[in-house]
């Protein structure tokens, strides 16, 4: 069974960069896709990448992961995007979607535009895996 999780940005910005790590390491590290409301910034991306080169080991292949940001309508009007963008300043919040999940789990993300794709390994290929 493939379980997603979500976490909202709430619950990650009173969390400080080791908190977050953690929080996230251990929804993935217990085989869970997980859904993080906004964007992580790169330098948490880039700590989120070596904790779990650090961690991988016969149970624990490593992660997939994708960031995308929300799209920006281009007729919007200049008014509501400058509220948008004080908002989420203030707020430290990045507008968009991050997708982390197993490497056991996870055989690929994709993203264009319009849309995100995310392919699973099946379940014999999930075992030949773990089975490393």
């Amino acid at each position: 069974m493939i379980t997603l999780q979500y976490i909202s940005h709430y619950e990650l910005s009173g969390l400080d960069l080791d908190g977050k790590m953690k929080r996230i390491l251990r929804s993935v590290k217990d085989d869970r896709i997980v859904l993080v409301d906004g964007r992580l910034h790169p330098h948490e991306e880039v700590e989120l990448i070596s904790r779990t080169m650090e961690q991988i080991d016969k149970k624990f292949s490593g992660i997939e992961i994708c960031s995308v940001e929300s799209q920006k309508k281009s007729n919007e009007l200049l008014f509501v995007r400058l509220r948008r963008s004080v908002a989420n300043f203030l707020l430290g919040k990045s507008d968009g979607l991050t997708i982390i999940g197993p490497a056991s789990i996870v055989k690929e993300i994709k993203k264009d535009p319009y849309k995100i794709e995310l392919f699973m390994k099946s379940s014999s290929q999930r075992r030949r895996t773990k089975g490393m």
